[in-house]
């Protein structure tokens, strides 16, 4: 019996090649019918925007297609497992290598390997790519689909207390003194929190202190009155730097910038919960594809010719499939506070990866 954790060189390259063609498959099949399904969606609204057109809808897609991988690729490498172990059951590659005295695990090493470096790619493609796609999308569709931010740091649905007051904004772009607001509402109310007026202004810019509205507009509640208000500034409290830390986006940030916006929120005594499960949740998310061989592997054992092969590969993904189902759970209650940020995002993975082993020592070593 080999003692080697992989099997020959031959074999393993074998393994790897039939997986990751197959994950390669499954992910481009699944990439394709959503994004065509969400642009049936979403087309109206981008080419309602004027001067929008077919070039408007290729930059939706280019900028969409990135969190679809993103987020399927955990599925695609669950069904790739389960199609590439049943087919090699089915043909009885399975017994001939069980019969060449490789163990369950030797026979799974290749999928698992190849499944950590499909983790770190879809690590690296998340920080690099998914964030910057995110944040780009998100400002554009915070200004209806209109022209496309060209700033990398545009941050939509600002919202901002000025004292008992409100202040919204559509999108921001720029930084410190250059800080510059789109869609601009602000609410102020009276000593018992009802609103009593509200401003709306196409722009606001930082006149230090406070905001500079341009042709704003006023609407008095009590008398039900539109008036124009010309040019106001307003929030005289609220500083760019405050702004900065108001805003975050866990899901458009790396870890970099994640970090450095928890630390600022901490030093301002903010909580920073759910931002810290998102911070661990960037780590443990992209490992759980190296998790679905482990998950899927109940669909390599078992005779094929006894029947039992759908039935096996029916509870390999239902075992994946509840995975994501408690790993989004979990992450949920991370967010409100029920479970601290660390147990929230790794305590799914470390669970079903004890789950995974256990049905497989038990049926098949």
């Amino acid at each position: 019996m080999h003692l080697e954790f992989f099997p020959s060189k031959t074999l393993t390259f074998y393994l790897a090649r039939l997986f990751i063609t197959r994950i390669l498959a499954v992910l481009v099949m699944l990439v394709l019918i959503l994004m065509m399904l969400d642009l049936l969606g979403e087309s109206g609204k981008i080419l309602a925007a004027e001067g929008n057109g077919d070039a408007q809808l290729w930059t939706y897609a280019g900028l969409r297609v990135p969190q679809l991988v993103a987020r399927f690729l955990p599925y695609s490498v669950l069904l790739a497992t389960i199609i590439t172990l049943a087919t090699l059951n089915q043909n009885s590659e399975v017994i001939s290598m069980k019969a060449a005295g490789l163990s369950a695990h030797q026979v799974l090493a290749p999928l698992l390997l190849t499944a950590a470096l499909v983790s770190l790619a879809s690590f690296v493609f998340n920080e690099r790519i998914v964030t910057r796609a995110t944040a780009t999308l998100d400002a554009w569709q915070a200004v209806d689909y209109g022209p496309v931010p060209e700033d990398s740091g545009v941050r939509s649905n600002v919202y901002l207390r000025d004292g008992g007051n409100i202040m919204l904004a559509a999108s921001l772009s720029g930084s410190g003194n250059a800080m510059r607001m789109q869609g601009v509402t602000y609410y102020r109310r009276d000593a018992g929190g009802t609103i009593v007026e509200q401003i709306r202004a196409d722009s606001a810019t930082f006149a230090n202190p406070g905001w500079r509205l341009d042709n704003a507009t006023a609407f008095d509640v009590r008398e039900t009155t539109t008036r124009e208000a010309g040019t106001l500034v307003l929030a005289e409290d609220v500083e760019p730097s405050q702004i900065a830390i108001s805003s975050v986006d866990a899901d458009s940030q790396n870890l970099m910038e994640l970090s450095r916006s928890i630390e600022a929120l901490q030093a301002a005594g903010r909580r920073t919960t759910q931002l810290e499960a998102a911070w661990w949740h960037k780590i443990s998310g992209p490992l759980s594809a190296m998790l679905m061989p482990l998950l899927g592997a109940i669909a390599a054992f078992g005779l094929a010719r006894s029947g039992q092969l759908l039935v096996r590969a029916i509870i390999g993904m239902a075992l994946g499939f509840a995975y994501f189902v408690v790993d989004n759970a979990a992450l949920a209650m991370g967010n409100f506070g029920g479970y601290p940020p660390l147990i929230a995002a790794w305590a799914p993975f470390l669970l079903f990866a004890l789950v995974g082993e256990t049905v497989l020592v038990r049926t098949e070593e």
